[in-house]
């Protein structure tokens, strides 16, 4: 029982060092051909968005609103994948609820 403590409280360390980790990443994505590109970091956060003046036109609003939605989820797709692949290498791949 001792050992499962002691694994459990190492795992507990390693798994806030990888969060600490995942917090410094940055994610990158654009969409409409790079006309619209966002960052974000590991935890979820824009960071920056940037939008080509070419691509401002009142008529195309609605297109280069689609183009920065894109982007942001693609950006976060990106992060989130990367937290759960560095949580499965602590895990051991074994699910565990709430990582």
């Amino acid at each position: 029982m001792q050992q499962m403590m002691k694994q459990a409280k190492i795992m507990q360390k390693k798994m806030a060092e990888t969060q600490e980790e995942l917090k410094k990443m940055e994610f990158e994505a654009s969409a409409g051909g790079g006309a619209v590109k966002v960052r974000v970091n590991g935890d979820q956060e824009v960071l920056d968005v940037k939008i080509d003046t070419e691509m401002i036109d009142a008529e195309d609003l609605d297109m280069v609103e689609d183009m920065v939605m894109v982007a942001v989820n693609d950006a976060l797709k990106q992060s989130k994948d990367e937290a759960k692949s560095k949580m499965a290498g602590l895990t051991g791949g074994m699910n565990i609820p709430g990582l």
